[in-house]
C-alpha cells in the first residue's frame, strides 16, 4: 500500500485526513511540526507521496519542498493560503498540485491519484471480489474466468467504486470522479452506469443503494 506523508499542524484537520486516507487503502503518516517533518525526512524517504500545509510551526512548507524534492517525493499543497502569489511560489517551486482547504475530500483523493499516476507509482494489480478479477494494467473484468465486455465509463466507474469501497459516494461525486471536479451535467447519469456493471457482474448485493444519497460499494478487507 502506498505511504503518504500528512504534514498539518491542526490536529483535527490532520485526523480527518489521515482517517480518510486509511478508508481510501493508503498509509498515512502524521506530522503536526515542520522541523520534526524535517529531521525524520533525513532518515526516512520511503513514502509515495506528501501532503504539505505551508503554514506550519517550525520550517514552513515552502522551506520543506526542496527537502522533499531532493528525496524524489511529490507534493501537494493543502493550505488556507488561496491568494494567487503563494499559488504561483508553490506550482513554479516544484509542487505537483495546490488544495486550498477547506476542500472536498474526493477531490483530494482524485487529485492524488493523478499524482501517483504521473509518477508511476499508481497500483498494478488483480483485484478479486466474489468471482470477478480485474485487471488493472490491462483494463479487463472476467466473471468466472470469462471476460466481459464493458464500455470504458463502467469500467471507470467500477474502478471508482473500487478505489473508494466501503464508503457511500454521491451520484455527484461520483460523476466528478469521472468526469472532473466541474462536471455539471445531470447526476442521474450514474444510475444508468451502475446498472449495467451490476447486471454484467451481478452486484447487486456489491454495489449498494443507499437512499437519497448514492451508492456504496460493499467488500470485506
Amino acid at each position: 500500500m502506498k505511504k503518504i506523508l500528512v504534514t498539518e499542524d491542526e490536529a483535527a484537520i490532520n485526523d480527518l485526513i489521515c482517517m480518510n486516507l486509511e478508508i481510501a487503502g493508503y498509509v498515512p503518516v502524521p506530522f503536526f511540526d515542520g522541523e520534526e517533518f524535517s529531521r525524520h525526512l533525513k532518515e526516512n524517504h520511503n513514502y509515495d507521496l506528501a501532503l504539505l500545509d505551508i503554514m506550519l510551526p517550525g520550517k514552513d512548507g515552502f522551506a520543506l519542498l526542496s527537502e522533499l524534492k531532493a528525496c524524489g517525493i511529490p507534493v501537494i499543497y493543502l493550505t488556507a493560503k488561496g491568494d494567487l502569489p503563494s499559488k504561483v511560489k508553490g506550482l513554479k517551486s516544484g509542487a505537483e498540485d495546490y488544495l486550498v482547504k477547506p476542500f472536498e475530500m474526493l477531490e483530494l483523493l482524485v487529485r492524488m491519484d493523478n499524482v501517483l499516476k504521473r509518477h508511476g507509482k499508481e497500483e498494478l494489480e488483480e483485484i478479486r471480489i466474489k468471482d470477478v478479477v480485474i485487471n488493472e494494467k490491462k483494463r479487463t473484468v472476467s466473471k468466472g474466468g470469462v471476460e466481459i465486455s464493458m464500455q470504458p465509463m463502467e469500467y471507470d466507474c467500477l474502478m471508482a467504486f473500487w478505489k473508494y469501497r466501503n464508503r457511500v459516494m454521491t451520484r455527484d461525486q461520483l460523476l466528478n470522479v469521472l468526469w472532473g471536479v466541474n462536471f455539471e451535467g445531470e447526476s442521474r447519469t450514474i444510475d444508468v452506469h451502475v446498472a449495467n456493471i451490476r447486471k454484467k457482474l451481478d452486484f447487486f448485493d456489491v454495489i449498494i443503494t443507499v437512499p437519497r444519497v448514492g451508492y456504496r460499494m460493499e467488500v470485506s478487507e
